[in-house]
């Protein structure tokens, strides 16, 4: 479009002026609705000039600005003098405190207001304080207030540091100024809550809530306000700075020599972007909402002006929030650490040398000389190395920390190949304590991202989804995190097989490398897996590698996810599975690594993912594929054979317990051969023991057995159901399941012409197993009797509403299908975000369509449910036309996703 025709950006609303509004108010009997129309005008005026770009940082004074004086002519409407001139005089005046006593004010936020009194005498005015809150409230203004005196002003802050902090920020809108100058004497630090008091109070509130987020900046909804990295963060260095110094700003505190121009600049970029980002989330709202839920994330990348390209315009603008709330919280770390040493009279220095570079400074390593870094490069890698080896040093001093940012420059090409450095990285990934710690220091100072440039390329990025719970960066470390953790004796019971593995590895910093570089390609487009490689070879190349070494990493990056996903979705009981995961690990040392490495993943993706079930299909495959090794994996183990061994095996226990190997046969009948196959030989004598006794005609067998008691953090819960045979089995099974809130993750379904022999592994909707609670087993035997004994089958009912967190999760279904030649079933794929009741549906279709279902994988991954259903025709082949199956699945749940999502 031509500039003759673009259209001209339209003007924002008007905002009156105070003599205007003056003039309306004499005119007008009613003050609310003059003042009301003005407020709503500023708020048109506001979020016109914040869709149009404008910085919040003008904006939110501007409203600041605006309500003052809104306050003001509501206060002059009431005789505030009428004691004046006698005996019990009393003046009054009206002050602004916290934020917006600092002149910010968003959209929506409180209006934090002290009314303060000369003196204690809150009846002499009572009456117009009542009456001018009122007003306030009915013209719609957020007002959080008190009423206090003088001298109660002093005793609540001798009581409360966020009493001190709020009058720290506090000024007189309209009364007399002196009475609040008076407070300000009152409240100084030579009069209460000196220096360090104060500190260590705010010190105390900032790690509180740290801790509410686990001290980390990458939470998937964080709170721009309290989150680490947020607002609050940047307040708590003013706050400091402020009790210190008086009133200060970022410009003050660099003439003072407590900021560097440099930390001065990211302290108020950093500001800014968190300001726009909470005006942007009031404006959503309509409200005071400082949570950037998924809902708003979205709607703000739009706002914003970002554009889907090979990552998502959602993820583009996390990732600039999150590198934000890194720095930020860095640099805020880092200035109340320099605070408390030049700020805390009274403490001894002991100096410890290290070697002529570093030294100890009351446990905190710092630079002997300020030019150390520019005359000897490597020292920046060389600090990392003594904090690890040394666990007498507590961190790294402020100042040291400031001269490490101050010379990241030095990290270019020729400090990253020189040999001297790579050694000390590699001696680093060697160290036997501190490493992951070492390498969030390297993360946070800034030197890992420039180090590895492709490190640094991930860092603050994330995946906009349930089941990545961390961003990139976060996720690495949590998993090099994870690998130190399997070597402690008190992570035995939880990760045995790693535990057992770890100290066996022959070389352990190849694990953390692949560590390192598994995701390194995210967000590249493609196969993350595959561009990986090349990035972590070039890696191993500059670092001097050898040829094992390079291919085993490569080969790690390249299949980190083959393990997890062949022990979820595919049938580990089948011996031709795991040959041919044995075929691509081909030796005991590649699959312990893989293991350390898919077990570490899995827990530093997201932690609730590593539930019991998940370690028992890990540890099934792990050592199936170890057996398999042994034997050599050029060795096939023929079906027929394996079915004749177990059957053999089971007969012979089931005869120890006075069974006739007839009666035994009589008992199994003509059921699939795959029943023998994917049950063990205790499943198989466990369900031939319980059918013996049992009479059908008195309903079904239900067997259920805590998979968990067998093996302590291993397991699940199986059912086995022994019934008549009928189309609606799986499809009502699975619907009670739905309404007793267990969530299936396997399927064994066997026949014969007339009975049923299906086995289901579920866990809680907490990941545990269901336990030995006889009430709560009752209850799912109870349930799935009733279910069975029905005459048609059970049809999907809504259990709950969906959680608020997979509401904005609704892409379009998706089915695949395949054929398994050696089974002769049609393998059904099917991924679809997760909602309530989806198994019931599924299950459901298959019955109107005719369909018979012989086994189920059943995987949820965070907002995404990935299942695989292998399944055949009512004449027992493999599907002849999949579409009709395709359609109907994606059609019925897109529908039910849609109502849900409502």
């Amino acid at each position: 479009m031509s500039d003759s025709t673009a259209r001209p950006t339209p003007q924002p609303t008007l905002l009156p002026t105070r003599a205007e509004l003056e003039q309306e108010l004499k005119q007008s009997k009613r003050a609310i609705p003059v003042l009301k129309q003005a407020l709503e005008l500023c708020r048109q005026n506001l979020e016109e000039r914040f869709r149009q770009d404008e910085n919040a940082e003008t904006l939110i004074e501007g409203r600041a600005n605006f309500v003052d004086m809104i306050l003001q002519l509501a206060w002059n409407r009431f005789d505030w003098d009428e004691n004046k001139g006698r005996w019990w005089t009393t003046r009054i005046s009206l002050v602004a405190v916290g934020g917006y006593g600092r002149g910010e004010l968003h959209p929506h936020s409180d209006i934090d207001l002290l009314i303060l009194l000369e003196r204690n005498s809150y009846q002499k005015h009572a009456s117009n304080i009542q009456s001018f809150l009122t007003l306030l409230w009915d013209i719609g203004l957020e007002v959080g207030h008190s009423v206090r005196s003088i001298q109660e002003c002093k005793a609540q802050a001798r009581l409360d540091v966020t009493v001190v902090t709020a009058m720290i920020e506090g000024r007189t809108i309209v009364g007399d100024e002196v009475l609040f100058e008076r407070v300000t004497t009152l409240i100084a630090p030579n009069k209460m809550w000196s220096n360090k008091a104060f500190y260590e109070a705010k010190i105390e509130e900032q790690q509180e809530r740290h801790r509410k987020f686990e001290h980390i900046e990458y939470s998937l909804e964080p709170n721009v306000k309290t989150s680490p990295g947020g607002l609050r963060d940047i307040q708590t260095v003013m706050w400091i700075a402020s009790r210190k110094f008086g009133k200060v700003d970022f410009d003050s505190l660099v003439e003072l020599n407590f900021l560097t121009v440099g930390e001065r600049d990211i302290l108020r970029a950093g500001e800014r972007l968190l300001w726009k980002i909470r005006f942007g989330l009031h404006l959503i709202n309509g409200r005071e909402e400082d949570r950037l839920l998924f809902d708003y994330q979205r709607e703000l990348a739009e706002m914003f002006g970002y554009e889907d390209g090979d990552q998502l315009a959602v993820e583009q603008f996390m990732k600039d929030y999150y590198r934000t709330a890194m720095i930020v919280s860095t640099t805020s770390e880092m200035l109340l650490q320099h605070f408390n040493e030049e700020m805390i009279p009274g403490r001894k220095d002991l100096i410890e040398p290290i070697n002529e570079r570093f030294q100890l400074h009351n446990n905190y390593i710092e630079a002997r000389d300020p030019d150390i870094f520019k005359d000897y490069p490597p020292a920046l890698m060389e600090i990392f190395l003594h904090i690890g080896a040394n666990t007498d040093i507590q961190g790294t001093r402020a100042e040291t920390v400031r001269l490490i940012r101050q010379h990241l420059y030095l990290i270019d090409d020729e400090f990253r190949i020189n040999p001297e450095v790579t050694a000390m990285f590699i001696e680093l990934l060697r160290s036997s304590e501190g490493l992951s710690s070492q390498l969030r220091r390297m993360v946070r100072y800034g030197i890992l991202g420039a180090y590895l440039p492709e490190f640094g390329r991930v860092i603050g990025q994330m995946q906009f989804d349930l089941f990545h719970i961390y961003t990139v960066d976060a996720h690495t470390l949590q998993v090099v995190r994870n690998m130190r953790k399997f070597r402690y004796r008190n992570q035995e019971q939880k990760f045995p097989v790693a535990a057992h593995i770890y100290p066996r590895l022959p070389k352990i910093e190849l694990l953390f490398i692949a560590g390192l570089y598994h995701d390194i390609a995210k967000g590249m487009g493609g196969d993350h897996s595959e561009l990986g490689v090349v990035i972590a070879r070039k890696f191993c190349h500059r670092h001097g590698l050898g040829a094992w070494d390079t291919n085993l990493v490569c080969w790690l990056v390249e299949n980190h996810l083959v393990m997890s996903s062949t022990a979820q979705r595919k049938d580990i009981t089948d011996p031709a599975i795991i040959n041919e995961f044995a075929s691509l690990v081909q030796n005991q040392v590649r699959l312990d690594y893989i293991y350390a490495l898919t077990v570490a993943d899995i827990n530093a993706t997201n932690p609730t993912l590593w539930n019991s079930w998940r370690a028992s299909l890990m540890r099934q495959l792990y050592n199936e594929t170890k057996k398999a090794l042994r034997h050599g994996v050029e060795v096939n183990v023929d079906k027929s054979d394996y079915i004749a061994e177990t059957q053999e095996h089971a007969i012979e226990r089931l005869q120890e317990n006075d069974l006739e190997k007839a009666e035994i046969l009589q008992i199994w009948g003509d059921v699939d051969e795959e029943y023998f196959l994917r049950e063990s030989v205790s499943n198989i004598v466990w369900h031939t023991l319980a059918i013996k006794e049992h009479d059908l005609d008195a309903g079904p067998l239900i067997l259920i057995e805590d998979l968990a008691s067998k093996r302590e953090n291993e397991g699940a819960t199986q059912i086995f159901v022994y019934t008549k045979r009928r189309d609606y089995i799986f499809a009502s099974i699975v619907t009670a399941f739905d309404l007793l809130g267990l969530d299936v993750v396997d399927a064994r379904i066997a026949r014969s012409k007339t009975l049923a022999f299906d086995t289901f592994v579920v866990l809680e909707g907490n990941g545990n197993s269901v336990g030995s609670a006889k009430n709560r087993i009752e209850q799912i035997r109870a349930l799935l009797v009733k279910h069975l004994s029905q005459d048609e089958a059970s049809k999907p009912k809504a259990i709950d509403r969906t959680p608020r967190l997979l509401k904005p999760f609704a892409f379009k279904t998706e089915v695949r299908t395949s054929l398994d030649p050696v089974k002769n079933v049609t393998v059904l794929d099917v991924y679809t975000p997760d909602r309530p009741g989806l198994l019931s549906i599924v299950a459901n279709i298959f019955v109107d369509l005719e369909i018979h279902v012989h086994s189920a994988k059943i995987t949820t991954l965070g907002e995404r449910v990935e299942d695989v259903f292998y399944i055949t025709g009512e004449d027992g082949l493999p599907i002849a036309d999949t579409s009709i199956v395709t359609s109907r699945i994606c059609e019925e749940l897109d529908q039910h996703i849609q109502r849900e999502s409502a």
